[in-house]
C-alpha cells in the first residue's frame, strides 16, 4: 500500500499509464479513503489517502 496525498489525482496520473481502477475508492470513516489498481503489467497495488 502507498500513502498518497491526493488519491484522485494519482488515480489519473497512473491511468494515463494504463492502470485500472478496481472496484471503486472506498472510505474507511472519516480517516482515509482507499483503492486498488492493477498495471499494466497486471501487478495490483494499493493506494490510502489520509483525510482525517
Amino acid at each position: 500500500m502507498f500513502a498518497v496525498d491526493d488519491i484522485d489525482d494519482t488515480i489519473a496520473r497512473l491511468r494515463a499509464h494504463g492502470a485500472e481502477l478496481l472496484g471503486e475508492v472506498a472510505q474507511y470513516e472519516n480517516i482515509f479513503r482507499l483503492c486498488n489498481l492493477r498495471g499494466p503489467a497486471g501487478v495490483i497495488v494499493a493506494l490510502a489517502e489520509q483525510i482525517g
